[in-house]
């Protein structure tokens, strides 16, 4: 069915899912752009429903991605290009946007490996760097991310933005910041937490074998928990009048960091991408 009225209630709803409320309470959330579809498809995301614009196609793929999903048992709707600007949440809309089930996180889906590099972020409140975070750790293929004492949720429609489609690829989890010490310590992982005040240069810190870097809000940074908790502290040379990176870059650099050490290992495969 082709959908032309902004004032079709399929429209109302993915307008609301918006709102982090009406996603946790209807368990949705919602995927925008070409990219985004086809890393939840080759991921094996459920998708629940597709909504298409073709007029608004950026290539000559979407209709395939539209098939790839529909033989996965999502329903598909056509819309106009108004009905679709009226939903989409994109400055410059692709045409493509489809529901999700929102899904729990527990940290013991992180999976453990011997010379695994993982990433704990707390209290980050600007979606876009949570899906920064999320691409670099797909980047650098970390093992996982763990969001603790979480201000904004992981399917919030700017993560997944921000995040190219990484979400997807990457494994993630959410808990409060005494699980996730305590995971981390059953699973002698390695604790290395980012402080400004640190006097050891991050590039100076062994991160073989298991490693968990640690990074903090934007605004206050890290809570004292962790510059008590944590094995080791280590900070990222300033240079210039700048006190402090933005915590993407910073976390960023740390993955990376890890990643050289390790030898540029590819421990974890990503899935592969409908083309």
């Amino acid at each position: 069915m082709t959908i032309s009225s902004p004032k079709n209630e399929k429209v109302k709803r993915l307008v609301r899912l918006r709102d982090r409320k009406a996603r946790e309470e209807e368990k949705t959330a919602v995927i925008e752009g070409y990219r985004a579809l086809s890393r939840a498809i080759g991921a094996g995301v459920g998708i629940i429903e597709v909504y298409f614009c073709p007029a608004l196609f950026l290539g000559e793929n979407e209709n395939k991605l539209v098939e790839a999903a529909r033989r996965q048992g999502a329903a598909v709707f056509e819309t106009t290009p108004e009905v679709f600007a009226k939903f989409a949440y994109r400055d410059r809309p692709e045409g493509l946007l489809a529901t999700i089930p929102v899904e729990e996180h527990p940290i013991e889906k992180i999976p453990v490996h011997d010379d695994g590099s993982y990433l704990v972020v707390e209290s980050i409140e600007k979606p876009g760097n949570l899906g920064s975070m999320l691409r670099s750790a797909d980047a650098t293929a970390t093992n996982g991310v763990v969001v603790c004492e979480k201000r904004t949720d992981i399917y919030n429609p700017n993560v997944i933005t921000a995040s190219t489609g990484a979400i997807f690829s990457v494994p993630i989890a959410e808990d409060c910041r005494e699980n996730v010490f305590s995971w981390l310590r059953r699973s002698n992982i390695r604790i290395v937490a980012a402080s400004p005040h640190a006097k050891k240069i991050y590039s100076d810190e062994d991160m073989r074998g298991a490693v968990a870097i640690v990074v903090g809000s934007e605004q206050c940074g890290l809570d004292q928990f962790w510059n008590t908790h944590s094995d080791s502290l280590v900070s990222i040379p300033m240079l210039g009048m700048a006190d402090s990176l933005n915590v993407a870059v910073s976390a960023t650099l740390l993955m990376y960091e890890a990643a050289r050490q390790k030898g540029w290992k590819k421990s974890r495969q990503s899935k592969k991408e409908i083309e």
